[in-house]
């Protein structure tokens, strides 16, 4: 089966986080890559677009989150945890937060991408023009780059899709140039 009847089938084609019947499709939850059903949710465009873009989301539209944050499924326990993070200034989902239990590995994905971390903590990769970058970005190199150990150089010009982020350096990112995963400094890319 595919991923995408696999994941109709787990959910009853509904949205795993606010149980919506319409315009569903399938969400990888960054910085995860591998389209499997750990990794993976079926959920609506009204759920996608808030998560995708902090600026349209309506806090009202997740207060599903007090059933969907319950799921056994990894991804779906991540975008919960990274939604009540998001609105915990509301109020309300401070207090789910406090009974929404992760795995550590989960816990760890979760924060990958910076969500729930205070803004003066939060480590931030800027690309060479100082835009800011996220897990998922597809960048291209703006210089020819000797890759240590490969015994390659990874050309001027040359995408780099689904990178994800260092969590300790904001000057470092990683992704995979013909076929090597490697270790890239944000100062030599812009974000595509």
């Amino acid at each position: 089966m595919s991923l995408e009847k696999d994941l109709h089938s787990r959910s009853n084609s509904t949205c795993e986080i606010c149980a919506s019947t319409e315009n569903l499709s399938v969400y990888t939850v960054p910085p995860k890559f591998d389209e499997n059903t750990d990794h993976s949710a079926l959920i609506c465009n009204v759920c996608l677009s808030q998560i995708v873009d902090a600026d349209k989301t309506d806090a009202n539209h997740w207060r599903c989150l007090n059933e969907s944050m319950w799921s056994e499924v990894p991804a779906v326990k991540v975008i919960a945890w990274r939604m009540l993070n998001r609105l915990k200034s509301e109020g309300w989902p401070q207090d789910l937060l406090e009974m929404l239990y992760l795995e550590e590995d989960d816990l760890k994905w979760a924060k990958a991408t910076g969500e729930g971390i205070d803004e003066e903590d939060r480590i931030i990769h800027k690309d060479s023009n100082g835009v800011i970058l996220q897990a998922g970005d597809t960048v291209v190199l703006i210089k020819d780059l000797d890759v240590k150990g490969a015994n390659f150089t990874a050309k001027r010009g040359t995408a780099v899709r689904n990178i994800t982020l260092v969590d300790n350096n904001p000057e470092h990112i990683e992704g995979k140039v013909d076929g090597q995963h490697i270790v890239i400094l944000t100062k030599f890319v812009k974000k595509s």
